[in-house]
């Protein structure tokens, strides 16, 4: 009998590269010890300049793009996961034949999820990434697509990595909370009767790092605002403020969920009166991840006594100490106190979804997407 994925294996390589497109993550994981899984070795490829300004553009909301070029990034795509893994295998001394499967999410070029069907238009969620050419390249079995399983049940197709973030960093006697602090920001609340059946819950909470990556880059040719010094430079325009935390999905109910093609620098200048300071509007966005993380904190789990952070944003000391401030009572603390590196967490999670997938489990949470009832995601595509 033909088996699409050796699971007599136990390395799984996880690749994601998010909303703010600044990178592909790889991670090497080995599931030998299938209820605490080990991160093997992890790296970063950078986009090609070009490209990464590419999938930038297309990821705001209403941008023309010809169907050409939708199969031709699709391919160019694939062919840096292909790479990736391949810099992540020599770095880690590892040969194609000993890993059983790659779990690609792939790159959002849209994510339009249920609760933003109002239009009357059909809702979807769509990554590219080529997982047929990037098996070709790899020698290894893809499994990829994995949103548009849960999303085809009635879901939102994410967040998906509560269910890691339930199996890793649940307390039996502690309240928690995992936030992931990337181009968009997500909770995921870790009640204490977790083990006793009290259901996880997760949504996004609105833009993290997508807004003020785009607005540093605009005003100061940096990808990112590198300790938060732009920010910290300006002052919160308070009115500004407001008119952003007007925008009705932050007063949505869970489950919801979004992207950069809603919350995306077309979406701030609407807002803007015309005369902000650059500095004063970085601080301000900021400002608006912080008062928008908390807020959704507050409201579905206020009795959380820690608060364990993930992604990029960790590294932006501006942000953390805002998180903190707008938080008394909660320990705020990054995956790595747990022993989880917090620039790896949602790499290491598709490599778990794959693992899932291959042994016929499935991957989602519907307390969290919404969907009709769990589900095995994503396909399969043999090496």
């Amino acid at each position: 009998m033909f088996y699409p994925v050796p699971t007599e294996r136990s390395l799984y390589v996880g690749l994601m590269s998010g909303t703010s497109a600044d990178g592909i993550d790889a991670a090497l994981v080995d599931f030998a010890d299938p209820v605490r899984p080990r991160l093997v070795a992890a790296r970063t490829l950078p986009w090609p300049e070009r490209l990464r300004e590419r999938l930038v553009v297309l990821g705001q909301a209403d941008v023309a793009l010809a169907l050409d070029e939708v199969g031709e990034l699709d391919a160019r795509i694939a062919a840096g996961f292909a790479d990736a893994v391949a810099g992540l295998l020599d770095h880690a001394g590892v040969g194609a034949d000993q890993v059983a499967a790659i779990g690609s999410h792939g790159q959002t070029l849209r994510h339009r999820p249920l609760g933003r069907a109002g239009d009357g238009r059909d809702p979807f969620t769509l990554q590219l990434g080529d997982p047929s050419l990037l098996a070709e390249r790899s020698g290894i079995a893809v499994v990829a697509d994995f949103r548009r399983r849960d999303a085809a049940a009635g879901g939102h197709g994410a967040p998906l990595l509560p269910a890691l973030h339930a199996a890793l960093l649940a307390h039996p006697g502690q309240d928690r909370a995992v936030l992931n602090l990337g181009g968009i920001a997500n909770l995921t609340l870790l009640p204490a009767g977790v083990d006793a059946g009290s259901p996880v819950r997760g949504f996004d909470t609105g833009p993290a790092n997508g807004l003020m990556d785009a607005w540093c880059q605009r005003h100061t040719g940096q990808r990112f605002d590198r300790g938060g010094a732009f920010a910290a430079a300006g002052k919160v325009d308070q009115a500004l403020l407001q008119r952003l935390l007007a925008e009705p999905f932050f007063a949505q109910p869970p489950p919801r969920s979004t992207g950069r093609d809603q919350f995306n620098l077309a979406w701030v200048e609407a807002r803007l009166a015309g005369s902000e300071a650059p500095a004063d509007v970085q601080a301000t966005l900021l400002a608006l991840t912080v008062r928008t993380v908390a807020d959704a904190l507050r409201a579905t789990q206020p009795q959380t006594t820690r608060l364990i952070a993930c992604g990029g944003g960790v590294h932006n000391p501006v942000l953390m100490e805002g998180l903190a401030a707008a938080l008394p009572g909660c320990a705020l603390e990054t995956t790595a106190a747990h022993g989880l590196d917090p620039d790896c967490v949602e790499a290491m999670g598709f490599a778990w979804l794959a693992w899932r997938t291959a042994h016929g489990l499935a991957g989602n949470l519907p307390s969290v997407t919404g969907a009709r009832g769990p589900r095995v995601l994503g396909g399969i595509y043999p090496a």
